[in-house]
């Protein structure tokens, strides 16, 4: 069996557990409607303030921290005090808009909430489209235009996944850069990051600015270094499965911004589809490791409970190998960014998967998992933006791209995702 293979092999079995643990459950069998907000302050009338939405796994003083979880609004505080990466925010004095809805602990790819409800995907018509997860409140809030910046957080894509199937833009960090203190953790000590979502990238800088003190003078520094596309080297990884249409859309964007495009070798595909499997496994038994403590209480969902369950498993079968390979897939990157500025390629192998009310939460979770195209980048602690591009005769009229940069170059990613924005804007 291919490396591919074994590891969606791996996924189909996480979604068998779940679909045998929900007892047959169809989609929304007690969703209580598609809000971005589980707790929403509508904004003052004629005020000007930014308005910032906060994912409700971030501590927000006076308020329950929810995590997506009907236990823990029933039998939780309220937060005593702020988590620390608000404090810029505070300052500022931004009109915060409301806690973000999200999948329970943030574990499910595609945003689902049961209890809560799941947010509505902004291309929903008469097909439904999953809003991607678990950022998906902080993603619906932006789209929707309730909130100019959203807060979210990104584990294994859980920002870049709800902005590339909403159709706007999202930033995960480098890892460490935003402090976790006062977030609620899934694998804090190797995957979690804080970042912001954004209807572009203007918005998206603006959110960066209010996580890391002095980021707009390091954008603007960014962007007087690199004004224009020529000269800035993109490493193009192509990975199996994607789409022809989507691998066409960022072939197609990136040569109508001017960049100097570099193929990667076939060689790194292979290190970045065990990376997947090896980021994967770290979140699956990050699950086990922040949740266990959950695992029988009565008010979490049974898809919750269940990945619990295979996070314990993921745990004790390969936490500790994954984590052994994380330094040298470190490394495989580092020595990548030697020879390119930045690395492409699509967010997502395909467009939103549609929702239809017959198909089983664990497959559905199991499909994201493989169609995702991110966990390899938290697995190295690298920062990357996800950002929408045109797509040709899809289901919906964009796909996302995104780009990958070195440790702690988040303002010369944004720089680079302005002039793909630039070039690809409709006039």
């Amino acid at each position: 069996m291919t490396k591919r293979g074994y590891a969606l092999g791996q996924t189909f079995l996480i979604g068998c557990a779940s679909i045998l643990l929900l007892n047959g459950c169809s989609l929304f069998p007690h969703t209580k409607g598609r809000h971005a907000f589980i707790q929403y302050w509508p904004p003052e009338k004629g005020s000007d303030r930014l308005k910032l939405a906060v994912k409700d796994n971030i501590d927000f003083k006076g308020v329950v921290t929810t995590a997506g979880s009907e236990y823990l609004l029933k039998n939780n505080p309220p937060a005593k005090k702020d988590a620390p990466c608000l404090a810029i925010a505070r300052q500022r004095n931004v009109q915060f808009v409301g806690k973000a809805n999200l999948s329970e602990f943030a574990v499910a790819p595609s945003g689902f909430n049961e209890y809560f409800g799941t947010p509505q995907n902004p291309y929903d018509g008469w097909r439904k489209f999953i809003p991607g997860g678990s950022s998906c409140g902080s993603a619906v809030s932006v789209a929707s235009g309730k909130a100019d910046v959203a807060f979210g957080t990104d584990t294994a894509g859980s920002v870049r996944v709800p902005a590339a199937c909403c159709g706007i833009v999202g930033l995960k960090t480098t890892h460490g850069l935003v402090p976790l203190e006062g977030v609620y953790p899934i694998e804090a000590d190797h995957l979690d990051t804080v970042g912001p979502l954004g209807k572009d990238i203007a918005r998206t800088v603006q959110g960066m600015d209010l996580l890391q003190s002095g980021f707009a003078q390091r954008y603007e520094a960014a962007k007087a270094a690199r004004p224009a596309a020529p000269g800035i080297r993109v490493g193009r990884l192509k990975v199996k499965g994607t789409d022809e249409k989507v691998d066409a859309a960022v072939d197609r964007a990136l040569a109508e911004t001017g960049f100097q495009i570099v193929p990667l070798p076939g060689d790194l595909a292979e290190k970045w589809e065990q990376a997947k499997k090896d980021g994967n496994t770290i979140a699956a038994a990050g699950a086990w490791i922040s949740d266990r403590q959950y695992a029988n209480k009565r008010g979490i969902s049974l898809r919750t409970k269940s990945a619990i369950l295979v996070g314990r498993v993921a745990y004790r079968r390969g936490y500790r190998a994954a984590v052994a390979r994380q330094k040298e897939w470190q490394r495989t990157l580092k020595q990548v960014f030697q020879k390119v500025d930045f690395i492409a390629l699509p967010t997502l192998q395909s467009t939103p998967p549609l929702l239809p009310p017959d198909l089983k939460i664990g497959l559905l979770e199991a499909l994201m998992l493989d169609r995702q195209n991110t966990v390899a980048v938290n697995f190295a602690g690298n920062p990357a933006l996800a950002m929408p591009i045109p797509l040709h005769h899809g289901q919906v009229p964009v796909t996302s791209l995104q780009l990958i940069g070195p440790r702690l170059g988040e303002a010369g990613l944004l720089n680079a995702g302005r002039l793909v924005e630039n070039a690809t804007r409709k006039k």
